[in-house]
């Protein structure tokens, strides 16, 4: 399964997103992530400790994709209309994280708006960085006519240090709420795999 995490927004979660469900599929069989962003976010991650799955660079996939059965593609933010048809037509799942907030939202809606003039239909948004707040209610409302996925991410400061350590999230020590943060995506990773 080829999955690719792109936003119209940036500090979304989408490198988190890619790691994390990295993680999960890495439990299943081989798993590559790919890591396409400028910031080379997830490069940096797997630097400062080690991730459970093969982190490569966008230019140095080919030498690695026929390898792996699961691939992850983590993408630069805010494509054009032609990147982000580009992006569709090369995955089998096209994920778009969002933040539960209206600057979120409305970018999440112009991202679908155009996934809609591109006939793209194999998409799932993921709420992530959620809370239990009333913007979190209303943009789960506003988003509640699409492929929005039953399952979000919480807000945890676990992921910080998760990104900070190197490491998945649930190797994260002295954290109680390391455990339950990867559970969200656990949960989130079944859910894609079961209707994806």
């Amino acid at each position: 399964m080829l999955i690719t995490i792109t936003s119209f927004k940036g500090g979304v979660g989408k490198s988190t997103s890619a790691v994390h469900l990295a993680c999960y599929l890495a439990e299943q069989k081989s798993t590559l992530l790919v890591d396409g962003d400028p910031n080379r976010s997830v490069l940096s991650w797997q630097q400062r400790g080690a991730l459970p799955f093969q982190v490569c660079s966008m230019a140095a996939s080919p030498k690695y994709v026929r390898d792996y059965e699961h691939i992850v593609v983590d993408t630069p933010a805010r494509p054009s209309i032609d990147d982000l048809g580009e992006l569709a037509e090369g995955c089998d799942l096209l994920l778009l994280p969002t933040r539960p907030d209206a600057l979120s939202v409305d970018a999440m809606l112009q991202t679908v708006q155009m996934l809609e003039e591109l006939n793209c239909q194999h998409f799932r948004i993921l709420l992530t960085m959620t809370g239990r707040t009333k913007m979190t209610e209303m943009s789960r409302a506003a988003l509640s006519h699409l492929p929005l996925l039953s399952r979000e991410i919480r807000h945890y400061a676990a992921y910080d240090k998760a990104s900070l350590e190197g490491c998945p999230v649930y190797e994260v020590r002295d954290d109680r709420n390391a455990k339950v943060a990867w559970a969200d995506y656990v949960a989130v990773a079944q859910e894609l795999l079961a209707h994806g």
